[in-house]
């Protein structure tokens, strides 16, 4: 190959077409320049303005929000005030539920209004529910003011109704008796609908929107809400994490974590309440007006330089592309080369029968073999009898002429190791006189180590960290199969729910390590009535674990809880605040299915069968295993 070189002071160019083509270039630089700076300005104009308008929508809303609250607060003070007065006989709460009866019309964005006694017993509400049974004594608001006696409401996070099944936000007052003892809780409850629907009449754009969360990052309510977004914890957020160290209101601009939408924004935090408020727009929507006369604009500017630039392209395409051409020929044959004889990766030549023609340097450093004792031989001799066909398959489509190239994993012998994994693209070669294909040239790898890394992190994706069982994710994989093989075969299929007694007090009394090495222990225990291959125990959350027990009866599911309850209380883990044993004990809960084909019931059934045994087994008295009082058999399932 022939290289022709122009010697020149312009580094190969000729001086005429070198300035011409530097005049050019500076000339189009230039009016780009000043277009896009002029363009570049009224982008941030357009910006700034809709800055203004976030702020200004912002602080109306937050106060708003403020004002709800405010209202809900004022009607929860005199109703504490007058249960303080009054008390809470029946006589008292009669008088009350009247007044609250007559209340009701009047509430406006209020929804309902509710009276708890100490014990989170339903006194009194708006609701019109039959109050007999109901208890919200595990509601957080509920157990804040049984600790806490504040002088002020709380506004508490979003929750979903028992009275209605939606989400509300919670304010709530604390009541005492005459001593000053709890008395109770005043409860108010704001749809998170309310400010949802609110927020919509609000234009900001088709991808614009108004959210109200806490100050601790809960989303309360959004305008644009399909009904997941509630409830959400935005903490980790860079405006919440930041929160120290920014102003109470300013504009932001940020991506969203809910839908990905690059926004502007206008934040406010509230001075009275725990509440921001944060108004925003997509940055896409803000910048379109900008946007379509910028196109118009830039075309017009473009048009122009494009003229200016074609003539001076043309005047110097021939010789750059020349230079260019030649420089491209010497690279690419450098580079053939040095892949040829420098490359890490084996590379392999493969005639029409199989046989290798020729083998790269690396072959000795990827499968202990030199060249000279691999040319001749069978290219496909080391495989793994189980990967075989499948390489065979791969190498016909390539010497049928069906594929041009392929890339194949698969594992083969080595000379001092026993085996490895390889990665090897293969492509074929055709001769040049009638384009029929002659052979293949293969590029391998050695990938044993990536493989193994692939194995380990497969391994700890499904396991539980701290004890080392099978973690909630690969159980719910497993239940999933397990439910779809005993429908497939007609067997049965149990599940146990374990819950440790009483957990919390044990980790208060003897510490979180502590904590952690009896979860560790109690594993291990469950880990050694796993018996059976398909057998799956799994730490389910928390100081919770689950044993699946695959093609096992009620008989069978029983004596394994019993087992497990057996084992351990010889375990002789101490819980002083866990009598009468004062031993760490544990509830279990079963539950026994027959899935069959022909239902559409899924898994989820089984686990919340086991989870009401587990629940009745710790209602009972804890340190017990509770069956779910039957055999589900879909789809004339009976109440457990």
């Amino acid at each position: 190959m022939t290289v022709v070189r122009i010697n020149n002071g312009a580094g190969g160019l000729p001086r005429l077409p070198f300035w011409a083509a530097a005049f050019v270039t500076l000339a189009c630089v230039a009016i780009l320049s000043l277009s896009g700076w002029r363009e570049w300005q009224a982008r941030s104009a357009d910006l700034k303005s809709a800055e203004v308008d976030m702020i200004n929508l912002a602080r109306s809303l937050t106060q708003h929000a403020e004002d709800t609250v405010e209202l809900a607060d004022a009607i929860l003070m005199g109703l504490a005030s007058r249960l303080e007065t009054i008390g809470t006989d029946s006589e008292a709460i009669s008088r009350v539920q009247a007044f609250l009866d007559r209340r009701k019309l009047t509430l406006g964005r209020i929804r309902g209004l509710f009276i708890y006694d100490e014990t989170g017993r339903w006194l009194a509400t708006t609701e019109g529910v039959n109050l007999a049974g109901l208890n919200n004594s595990d509601r957080a608001y509920f157990q804040r003011h049984r600790e806490w006696d504040e002088p002020r409401a709380y506004l508490g996070q979003p929750i979903k109704s028992r009275s209605g099944g939606q989400w509300i936000i919670t304010v709530s007052r604390r009541f005492n008796h005459p001593d000053g003892r709890f008395a109770g809780v005043v409860l108010a409850t704001i749809d998170a609908a309310y400010f949802s629907q609110f927020y919509r009449q609000f234009d900001l754009g088709p991808n614009g929107a108004i959210t109200l969360l806490s100050a601790g990052g809960i989303l309360l309510a959004r305008s644009s809400d399909d009904g997941t977004y509630v409830g959400r914890d935005m903490s980790a957020t860079p405006l919440l994490k930041e929160r120290t160290s920014r102003p109470s209101a300013s504009a932001y601009y940020f991506k969203s974590p809910l839908d990905g939408v690059q926004r502007l924004s206008a934040y406010r935090f509230s001075e009275r309440y725990p509440l921001l408020l944060l108004a925003t727009q997509a940055q896409e929507d803000v910048l379109a007006p900008w946007r379509q006369g910028a196109i118009i604009r830039t075309a017009v500017v473009l048009v122009l330089t494009a003229v200016i630039g074609i003539i001076g392209f043309y005047l110097v395409r021939q010789l750059v592309g020349r230079q260019r051409m030649a420089m491209a020929l010497a690279a690419k044959e450098a580079g053939f080369r040095l892949l040829a004889e420098e490359s890490s990766d084996m590379v392999t030549r493969i005639a029409f029968d199989e046989r290798i023609l020729y083998a790269s340097p690396s072959s000795t450093r990827v499968l202990g073999w030199d060249p000279a004792q691999l040319v001749g031989t069978p290219a496909l001799a080391g495989v793994n009898p189980e990967d075989l066909p499948r390489v065979e398959q791969a190498v016909a489509s390539l010497k049928c002429g069906d594929v041009e190239e392929a890339r194949i994993i698969y594992r083969t012998r080595h000379r001092e190791k026993t085996e490895i994994w390889i990665e090897t693209a293969l492509r074929v070669t055709r001769t040049p006189a009638t384009g029929m294909v002659d052979g293949v040239v293969a590029i391998s790898r050695d990938m044993t180590e990536h493989k193994d890394l692939e194995d380990k992190l497969a391994a700890l994706a499904a396991s539980d960290g701290l004890t080392g069982l099978a973690n909630r994710r690969c159980f719910d994989e497993r239940l999933q199969q397990e439910w779809a093989r005993a429908a497939r075969d007609g067997t049965s299929l149990s599940l146990l729910m374990i819950d440790i007694d009483h957990f919390k007090k044990f980790n208060d009394h003897y510490g979180h390590q502590a904590g952690d090495s009896c979860l560790r222990t109690v594993a291990g225990v469950l880990a050694a009535h796993a018996w059976r291959p398909a057998d799956l125990a799994a730490r389910y959350g928390g100081e919770e674990f689950a044993l699946l027990l695959p093609n096992t009866d009620t008989e069978g599911c029983e004596q394994v809880g019993a087992r497990l309850r057996e084992a351990l209380r010889e375990a002789q883990i101490p819980h002083a605040l866990n009598p009468p044993s004062k031993l760490v004990t544990a509830s279990l809960g079963g539950a026994i299915a027959r899935p069959s084909t022909a239902t559409a019931a899924n898994c989820a059934s089984l686990v919340a069968t086991a989870d009401r045994a587990l629940y009745a087994a710790k209602t009972n008295g804890r340190d017990r295993l509770v069956m779910s009082g039957q055999v589900m058999a879909w789809p004339h399932a009976r109440q457990a």
